[in-house]
């Protein structure tokens, strides 16, 4: 098939470019600038220099690639400090990009006769904060969220609404932590350092249910999405939700570091703010039975505790 890659010199991006490839896939990936025009080249893309937020320009490319499928996987988080009590200012540029540049990108894709709409979504904290552990795509957002997510909430909320609204078959991934290679948390990134120098600690109980992905099978789940599935919305993640009291202490020990230390959420708040806490102590975990079931999908890594092992880089 023909694609469109929207982002394809990101962290999910740079990976699919060799994978769709590899599939038989023709891609054709953008770059906001042309220094990695030649890698892309190089992994057998055929390079498309763009501003995202430029719809004239979006229109055009588009227009000229005739692609059967379209992927959004445009974000603006290289340099991510994971700001807690800042964390829409953080996230304002990818707000745009899943609001904004999804609008552009998503009319290209219906003006150029596309048939599939692959986006990049989240799952994790967006998820209400009642009820079970453990959430599935059936179940509501939060209908609260902090006050300092609220805008980046929004977004999300866009993107999933847009996507799936009719209009072509629109699949939105709501990829849960990145793990491995080019993210924080690969050996020597700034998460994993934080763990290891015990600036990460379990805040209050440490009952927050976190999910993650290993690159590889975030990899692997959207190259599924691009050939299977349906309309709808998809949760990529492991098979084990597990709280912070016990992926933290695990993810220490593999490090061969001290075990992280465990701090009152009154103390921390006014340095993580409410959005830090509850990420913290009140979020909850995704199911991936659909995405399992639907696309196919099966994952390399099922487990953190595995991924964490062996799989960090």
């Amino acid at each position: 098939m023909r694609i469109f890659l929207a982002g394809a010199t990101g962290a999910v991006g740079r990976r699919l470019v060799p994978a769709l490839v590899g599939a038989g896939h023709e891609v054709f990936g953008t770059t906001r600038g042309s220094a990695r025009a030649g890698d892309l080249r190089a992994a057998g893309a055929e390079p498309v220099v763009l501003d995202p937020l430029d719809r004239d320009a979006v229109m055009a490319a588009v227009a000229a690639a005739k692609p059967e499928v379209v992927m959004h996987q445009l974000t603006a988080l290289g340099n991510l400090k994971l700001d807690f009590k800042r964390f829409d200012r953080e996230f304002a540029q990818t707000n745009l990009l899943r609001t904004k540049g999804l609008d552009y990108l998503l009319a290209a894709a219906q003006a150029a006769g596309a048939r599939r709409f692959v986006a990049q979504s989240f799952t994790g904290w967006p998820n209400e904060r009642t009820g079970g552990p453990v959430k599935t795509e059936d179940d509501p957002l939060d209908p609260t969220p902090t006050a300092a997510s609220r805008e980046s909430h929004a977004a999300i909320r866009y993107l999933e609404s847009a996507v799936t609204g009719g209009g072509i078959e629109g699949l939105a991934l709501r990829y849960g932590g990145f793990y491995g290679p080019g993210t924080g948390f690969e050996r020597g990134g700034a998460m994993v350092e934080m763990v290891r120098q015990r600036k990460l600690p379990i805040v209050g109980g440490g009952t927050g249910i976190w999910s993650f992905v290993h690159m590889d099978d975030v990899t692997s789940a959207t190259v599924a999405a691009v050939e299977h599935g349906t309309t709808g919305l998809y949760n990529i993640v492991d098979d084990e939700p597990a709280p912070v009291a016990e992926w933290l202490p695990y993810l220490a020990e593999v490090l061969g570091a001290r075990p992280p230390r465990r701090v009152p959420a009154w103390l921390v708040r006014p340095m993580l703010g409410e959005h830090g806490v509850s990420a913290m102590t009140a979020t909850r975990g995704s199911s991936n039975a659909r995405a399992k079931r639907e696309l196919g999908w099966k994952l390399r890594y099922p487990s953190w505790r595995e991924g964490f092992r062996t799989g960090l880089g």
